[in-house]
């Protein structure tokens, strides 16, 4: 068993085979999947997505490309629609160095609300962040100050300090098709390096695919080509990095119900 922790089933390059991409996800072993948000104004739309597939999740966020447009959404906002028994995240938020689709400042303010919704919640934050690592320890250490949250760092692509600082604090880090890419070796040491109790895979689909489907568009059934790298990176057995990936996945997003209990 396998688990897509973030993907984007509600982009517009899914809107004519979702039924099929579903399909083809548990026909591989991908008994789970939470397809992430980049918009709180837009939550219905994942709502419809997961009330159609009994196997599918969301979270409810703002993404930092996103950040001026939703500036202003309030901790409360984000708790009240978190309550929806299929919201099981929140995010995907956090800081973007790389594109300057948010301004700095309205990145900040949403990444700080987002975590005050998890410290509320107890549900986990999905963070994003790109060429801003020294950012996001700086926000992530204040606010440990304020009261412990759990939270994933998404898509990791950052640096050694910034992963072990993540660690330090109790956080996880999960990895997508980027992993198996050539140039990606510093990904891979880190990965290497990291607890086992503290990682997961992703594909953050429709971007990202990996390994032989590297340039086509990415889908929830690609994370097992993923999990080989992790596992070939890690030197255990892919039914290994499969059970300890599922297990981290079960333990931070415990809103979601594990094989045999009843789906919400």
């Amino acid at each position: 068993m396998l688990v897509d922790s973030h993907c984007h089933l509600d982009f517009p390059d899914f809107v004519d085979d979702l039924d099929a991409i579903v399909a083809r996800a548990e026909s591989a072993g991908v008994e789970r999947i939470v397809t992430i948000s980049t918009r709180v104004r837009r939550i219905d739309a994942l709502l419809a997505i997961t009330n159609r597939f009994p196997n599918v999740y969301c979270s409810v966020g703002t993404h930092p490309h996103n950040a001026d447009e939703e500036d202003g959404i309030t901790p409360d906002e984000l708790i009240a629609l978190a309550k929806h028994p299929k919201v099981v995240a929140l995010g995907e938020a956090g800081l973007d160095n790389f594109y300057k689709d948010g301004s700095p400042e309205a990145q900040e303010r949403g990444f700080r609300a987002h975590i005050a919704a998890a410290r509320e919640t107890g549900l986990p934050l999905v963070i994003h962040t790109r060429e801003a690592d020294e950012g996001c320890a700086r926000i992530l250490e204040d606010e440990f100050t304020k009261g412990p949250f759990k939270a994933v760092l998404h898509c990791y692509t950052g640096g050694r300090e910034l992963a072990m600082k993540a660690i330090a604090l109790g956080l996880s880090i999960s990895f997508t098709g980027i992993l198996t890419f050539k140039n990606s070796q510093s990904i891979r040491d880190i990965a290497a390096e990291l607890p086992a109790d503290r990682i997961m895979v992703e594909t953050d689909a429709p971007y990202l695919a990996p390994g032989k489907f590297r340039g086509k568009r990415n889908e929830p059934s690609y994370v097992i080509e993923t999990a080989k790298v992790l596992a070939e990176t890690r030197g255990v057995s892919l039914e290994e990095i499969s059970r300890q990936t599922t297990e981290n996945f079960f333990n931070l997003f415990d809103k979601v119900p594990r094989p045999g209990a009843k789906a919400a």
